[in-house]
């Protein structure tokens, strides 16, 4: 009897053993899926998307919407649906193993594996493959065709030579093989595809490709054949309803940005036919139509309107107007050649930084090759018979954008000329904007020095902008001059309502204009308002004031990627947060409409990427939340829903967690929220460590997955939370010139009303952030010893000598960030260095108590790394428990996926040790010598104490 009742024990036991589930490990990463790219055909009857592990292959699933058959395409990415809905399109990747071995042998481009394309019949669920290919388009507007150029093709005879031993010269194969420094590369194979009727052609060497918008011409370029001087050479374009080709351009040269007019009877491209080794090329634009039989100079160097020492770039986009009858290109001052009778070791090699200079010396290097192929937006009338270019912009004038779709007779420009210095230390460029007429260049200065962004109306009568100095919005009448202040005499804000930087607040944006530009749909914090660009009529709340009421925040989704206006009554979608919750859905109005909203669905769920079909009512999004993986859903009605797929099962294997929303009152009466993650399996009878970690506010995600990922920097939440953790995420709001002491109003606050709770072990909580986040932990530590760990990554410790310092990712000088942005200050350092001072932990470093990790990377772009080694080397003279991690040529953000993979690993021993009382690595004990750098990693635990 005995016997039997510990047998039943036993079972029983091992039943609840099994029904455990385990912690998250360091080697669930790769496998963890997400949701990739989705889309629909355009009649609504097939959703396309693609699930993608974190390191590996991805597959592409098609899915019938109709009759539910699918179709599954291991390593298919950059899907495209034909325009008839009846086939797909796609890359096949190599298999990254393959990818892995090939990077491993150290192979050169030309021999690294190679995409394949397929093509998948969505009648006969057939796939085609077809091997190294390189890219592929279809027309936007027509079904059944197919452009796609191959890969070189495989020289067998210089593997046979790489493989014969004896080959006397066999090295000096190779480098004839690579192409002379400047020399153009030959083209590849373009096949031409019908897909319905089966029916190929092969262009040989082809450099570009494009189809028109209708499918009716297929133009393209082939290079020069070093064995094969039979081959065409020149610029082509394939009559695709007659089968004709017509010769465009004949002889070598570069041709590139092919444009076709909106009905594809007009096309446009530059080219040069400069001798091979020339440096400085010259460019023309060249022009076509149906009915002359090659393409004509539209547009060369002596072309009257050409300003002296200015040339047709090579780099410019061209463009049609939507009727035809303008052509937008670019043209660039001439770039002096390199003079080859220099000597480079005889020359000095410096920069000079000059205090008039537009931009500091390290922002000019950073755009140096940008700067050099910048383009500047010039027109010409394609039907006048006296032909002459008409520069809309210029060194002084530098940026324009065509207005209605280039019908308009003006362009906007603008330039920031004459404020280019202040912006050191202010975060906005001040700029000037003009009205430029398309036919004669004559500018109208329309509005001087903004603080903010103007746009023109998508019909081109109005130019609407907003003045964030004075938090307004105001219109100006194209046709009469007339500005109009929009939101004048308003008791509700049109801008930032939580801002809390020492600057003036940011507009919440425009929604969309409606028809005929008669009215401009401008967001507040929750609502939509609806005003009449001339102020004819009040403006009206489009939501009724049902957002504010509610605490609900609305933002229009433009379904159509081509509409230009929101018709009157027409019905939209919404996307809704619901501030109070954190929930989130849809909600639908019509346009001009003064009423509530109208629910569609609200659930504690985050909604992301909604995509219509076409021609159907028909939504493709997907959906998840911290505890469920999202996936992807379709839907008729955004109310009843179909889900298409069913990412990361494994997770059901582990002990995830939960996310809930805590409220607390600061010690000034601050109202704040923030988010508790749990363990799924939480007991409230337990103690649980914690750790906090923190950047601005966080809350808003409260429904957002989280992936077990080796992040670039941030904590890896749901592995913490997993292992047996409480993470806390609190909101953070900041009082002008004093970061510091908010940070501890918020944080610290929250954190002693979840110590309230039993369930928190007060004796055991870390604090981790990075970058503005580093900063606070930094911060922290000098002013509170309840934090039993700190992981600070990329702080700034020292703001008087970060203030004069560089971002050398941008080349900007970091005086505007404490000035103006997220540092807070709102001061300058002579103005104000007390501040400057408190707000410093390096000056406060004695008072640390707390152990700490820092991440300090020597190609950090945003925070000099030398900050980092202000810290460590401070604390460690003050021989406080510090260490510092240094990715070599690393970013702001660890980019290389191994050393996200390392980070992970040393933060969960570092937080374990503190705050689980876990053994210590030897990195941690005994550090990691320069000469076994590379050799071993210290992450074996030992005995001793750090």
């Amino acid at each position: 009897m005995m016997h039997k009742k510990l047998t039943l024990i036993f079972l029983l036991y091992g039943s609840v053993a099994f029904a455990q589930k385990k912690p998250l490990d360091h080697s669930v990463y790769d496998s963890w899926e997400s949701v990739g790219a989705k889309q629909l055909s355009n009649n609504g009857q097939w959703a396309m998307y693609g699930i993608n592990p974190q390191e590996g292959d991805a597959n592409l699933y098609l899915s019938n919407l109709i009759n539910n058959s699918k179709i599954k395409v291991h390593r298919a990415t950059n899907a495209q649906f034909s325009a008839d809905s009846k086939y797909a399109v796609f890359a096949i990747k190599a298999l990254q193993k393959d990818i892995r071995q090939a990077k491993i042998k150290k192979k050169k481009a030309d021999d690294m594996p190679k995409d394949s394309l397929g093509i998948a019949n969505l009648t006969s669920l057939g796939i085609v493959k077809v091997a190294r290919v390189k890219s592929f388009k279809m027309p936007e507007k027509a079904g059944g065709l197919l452009a796609y150029q191959l890969e070189k093709p495989v020289d067998t005879t210089k593997k046979a030579a790489a493989a014969s031993p004896d080959k006397k010269d066999s090295e000096d194969f190779f480098a004839d093989d690579e192409p002379a420094n400047g020399a153009k590369q030959e083209g590849t194979d373009l096949i031409f595809k019908n897909l319905l009727t089966g029916q190929e052609r092969t262009f040989k060497y082809v450099s570009e490709y494009a189809f028109s918008k209708n499918g009716k011409q297929l133009v393209f370029a082939c290079t020069a054949a070093k064995k094969d001087k039979t081959a065409p050479v020149g610029v082509f374009v394939l009559n695709i309803e007659k089968g004709t080709l017509k010769t465009l351009v004949k002889g070598k040269g570069n041709f590139k940005n092919f444009a076709f007019a909106e009905d594809g009877e007009y096309l446009a491209f530059v080219g040069e036919q400069s001798p091979e080794k020339t440096e400085i090329k010259t460019y023309n634009v060249y022009y076509n139509s149906l009915s002359l039989d090659t393409a004509q100079i539209l547009v060369d160097n002596e072309i009257p309107g050409m300003p002296a020492k200015w040339a047709v770039s090579g780099d410019g986009k061209v463009n049609f107007s939507k009727d035809g009858t303008k052509l937008f290109f670019g043209i660039a001052p001439v770039r002096k050649a390199k003079d080859t009778t220099l000597v480079d070791f005889e020359n000095a090699k410096l920069d000079v930084w000059g205090y008039k200079d537009d931009y500091l010396q390290p922002m000019q290097l950073k755009n140096a090759d940008r700067d050099s192929k910048k383009s500047y937006l010039t027109a010409i009338e394609i039907f006048n018979s006296d032909p002459k270019i008409i520069p809309l912009t210029d060194l002084k004038l530098p940026e324009a954008t065509i207005i209605n779709e280039g019908n308009a007779p003006f362009a906007l420009a603008s330039t920031d000329f004459g404020n280019r210095v202040q912006q050191q230390w202010t975060a906005n460029s001040i700029r000037d904007y003009y009205l430029v007429d398309v036919k004669t260049g004559t500018r109208k200065k329309i509005i001087e020095a903004l603080n903010g962004n103007a746009f023109a109306s998508p019909n081109g009568k109005y130019v609407i902008y907003f003045d964030q100095t004075k938090s307004s919005w105001y219109t100006y009448a194209i046709a009469t001059g007339k500005v109009t202040h929009l939101n004048n005499g308003m008791n509700v804000k049109l801008v930032d309502e939580e801002n809390d930087v020492p600057d003036d607040p940011s507009a919440y944006g425009i929604a969309a204009w409606t028809e005929e530009d008669k009215t401009v749909l401008i967001y507040d914090r929750y609502d939509i308002w609806e005003f009449s660009p001339e102020g004819k009529n009040p403006p009206k709340n489009m939501t009724n004031g049902f957002g504010r009421q509610n605490s609900l925040t609305f933002r229009y989704q433009k379904l159509d990627p081509e509409s230009r206006f929101l018709e009157k009554k027409q019905t939209i979608i919404m996307d809704a947060l619901n501030n109070l919750t954190k929930e989130n859905g849809f909600y639908k109005t019509n346009v001009g409409d003064t009423k509530n909203p109208e629910l569609i669905v609200m659930a504690k769920f985050k909604y992301s990427n909604l995509v219509k079909a076409k021609d159907a009512e028909e939504y493709i999004y997907d959906k998840g939340n911290y505890s469920i993986s999202p996936d992807v859903y379709v839907s008729k009605d955004l109310k009843t829903e179909i889900k298409l797929s069913n990412t990361n099962p494994q997770q059901q294997n582990y002990n995830w967690g939960t996310a809930e929303l805590v409220k607390w009152e600061t010690p000034k009466g601050y109202k704040s929220n923030g988010i508790l993650y749990k363990p799924e399996n939480f007991d409230p009878a337990k103690k649980y460590p914690m750790i906090v970690y923190f950047y601005e506010r966080l809350s808003d995600g409260l429904y957002s997955y989280q992936a077990p990922a080796p992040t670039p920097s941030r904590l890896n939440i749901p592995f913490f939370v997993s292992n047996g953790y409480l993470v806390f995420a609190p909101d953070i709001s900041y009082e002008k010139g004093y970061p510091g002491k908010s940070a501890e109003e918020f944080i610290n606050s929250g954190v002693e009303s979840l110590k309230k709770n039993a369930w928190v072990d007060g004796t055991k909580i870390g604090i981790q952030g990075q970058s503005w986040g580093g900063y606070q932990v930094a911060h922290l530590i000098t002013r509170t010893n309840m934090y039993a760990a700190a992981w600070s990554g990329a702080p700034v410790v020292n703001m008087t000598s970060a203030y004069g310092g560089m971002r050398w990712e941008s080349g900007m000088n970091r005086q505007f960030q404490y000035e103006k942005t997220q540092s807070r200050i709102g001061a300058t350092l002579w103005e104000k260095p007390e501040l400057y001072i408190e707000n410093s932990p390096l000056f406060s470093l004695p008072k640390v108590t707390t152990p700490v990790v820092i991440m300090a990377n020597d190609a950090d772009g945003a925070v000099p790394w030398y900050q980092g080694i202000e810290m460590f080397t401070g604390l460690r003279r003050l021989g406080k428990p510090v260490w510092m991690l240094n990715y070599n040529n690393e970013a702001h953000n660890l980019v290389q996926r191994q050393n996200r993979k390392d980070i992970q690993i040393r933060e969960q021993q570092f937080f374990d040790y503190y705050l689980k009382g876990a053994k210590a690595p030897a990195w941690m004990t005994s550090g990691i010598p320069a000469t076994e750098k590379g050799r071993t990693w210290g992450f074996e635990l030992t005995d001793e104490k750090p």
